[in-house]
């Protein structure tokens, strides 16, 4: 059975959301621990945490995967914006642990001229900082398309990154869009590029995806989702990609640009698929 979502509006609380997923067919699904463009986070409710915990283990959700804000740039040059990035990192994944045993998935973020390796070293310090807690939330590094300072273009930077934090608890949430504009031809080599993330990475890291379309030309480097079948990737290369046998059983979250009919069309599309 394959566990496929969408970003969900977390202003309502977790049960709302679970509800809102089975209105669509889902049976995971996605959401911003706070603000994505800025710091703010909604004031926490056990009692929600509790309700969305029930609904999930008796619909038998997969796992799902939190997002955290855009704004969170570990690797800055500003002593204190990184620090107050490394701080937002620590608290997602304390509210985490409302959701036990779930994803928090992040984009590296961009060294804005500091250089690659000290971009890594900036975002491994604070993950193990943030995973000293041992909070139940496994963290997920995304996939990103190298659009200028952008660390996680290449699967090298990422494993610099789990290597520099050493823990189990840090895996990778591959998106298709991301690794398509990034340069990696999933559209005409699917296999060669599980082969690369698995011999550079390790397949056992790779613990979600993001499925877009893209709106741009292989290895542009730009980033701009497409719907389904609307872009760059076409429809069969997600046919290919929600039956892979080292995929299939991942959770699958759609960040497409839509409404919630939309989405609704999209998990049918894949089921279909």
């Amino acid at each position: 059975m394959g566990y496929y979502g969408c970003h969900l509006s977390a202003s309502g609380g977790y049960a709302a959301m679970v509800e809102t997923a089975l209105s669509i067919g889902a049976n995971t699904f996605a959401f911003f621990t706070r603000n994505p463009r800025g710091s703010k986070a909604k004031k926490e409710d056990p009692a929600d945490g509790e309700r969305a915990v029930a609904m999930l283990r008796e619909h038998r959700f997969g796992t799902l995967v939190a997002h955290g804000a855009y704004t969170m740039n570990l690797c800055t040059a500003d002593p204190e914006a990184r620090a107050f990035a490394a701080g937002v990192l620590e608290d997602d994944l304390r509210r985490m642990a409302a959701l036990p045993g779930n994803f928090y998935n992040f984009h590296p973020g961009s060294h804005v001229g500091q250089g690659t390796e000290a971009g890594i070293d900036y975002i491994a310090a604070a993950l193990k900082s943030a995973l000293r807690h041992d909070y139940p939330v496994t963290v997920l590094l995304e996939t990103m398309a190298g659009k200028g300072s952008e660390i996680g273009g290449r699967f090298e930077e990422l494993k610099a990154i789990l290597d520099a934090v050493g823990s189990d608890n840090v895996g990778v949430c591959l998106d298709t869009c991301h690794v398509y504009d990034g340069g990696y031809d999933i559209v005409s080599d699917l296999d060669g590029v599980l082969a690369e993330f698995d011999r550079v990475i390790g397949l056992d890291k790779l613990r979600a995806l993001h499925l877009n379309d893209s709106k741009n030309p292989f290895a542009s480097h730009k980033d701009r989702h497409e719907r389904l079948g609307e872009g760059s990737l076409g429809l069969e290369t997600f046919r290919r990609i929600v039956n892979h046998p080292a995929l299939k059983d991942k959770p699958m979250i759609l960040e497409t640009p839509n409404d919630l009919e939309g989405y609704a069309r999209e998990i049918a599309i894949l089921r279909n698929l």
